[in-house]
């Protein structure tokens, strides 16, 4: 099967968008780590929680396009799940600070990715990451920012 060069094959695409899903996956395993290490009382806490909903939402919206294209999703975090468990250290060792600084440093490594990776897929999903995930990600990137700045001062 002879593809054109401006769409990428099909095997191609899914490849990639099960990077973005075990980025993700790897994302809510962090911050279920994180949280398990932050004080219930933390004002921080509804923030990490929404963010960490968001992650699970995109999560969802990529388990479905791969399926959509064919492909079998990603069933665990892989290599990503060695950041997850940097962060559980961090947290359980230096607090609250320390998990929301890695936790901010995923979301920066994540939303590069999409940034550097969109380009790979194919229109359909590329509107899909662009219309959809991207945005996601630029506001939990933001939120953790913000809330490291936060506590920073």
């Amino acid at each position: 099967m002879q593809t054109n060069k401006s769409t990428p094959a099909k095997s191609d695409q899914i490849d990639q968008l099960n990077s973005f899903l075990r980025g993700e996956l790897s994302a809510v395993e962090t911050y279920e780590m994180a949280l398990d290490k932050i004080d219930k009382a933390s004002k921080a806490r509804a923030q990490l929680e929404r963010a960490k909903a968001s992650h699970q939402e995109r999560i969802d919206v990529l388990t479905s396009a791969i399926r959509t294209q064919g492909g079998e999703p990603a069933a665990g975090s892989g290599p990503w799940g060695v950041f997850a468990k940097a962060v559980e250290g961090a947290a359980g060792i230096f607090g609250e600070k320390a998990a929301i600084a890695a936790l901010e440093e995923g979301e920066d490594h994540g939303l590069k990715d999409y940034r550097a990776d969109v380009a790979k897929l194919g229109p359909a999903a590329r509107k899909l990451v662009e219309s959809e995930i991207l945005p996601k990600q630029e506001q939990s990137h933001r939120t953790l920012s913000d809330l490291k700045k936060q506590l920073a001062s």
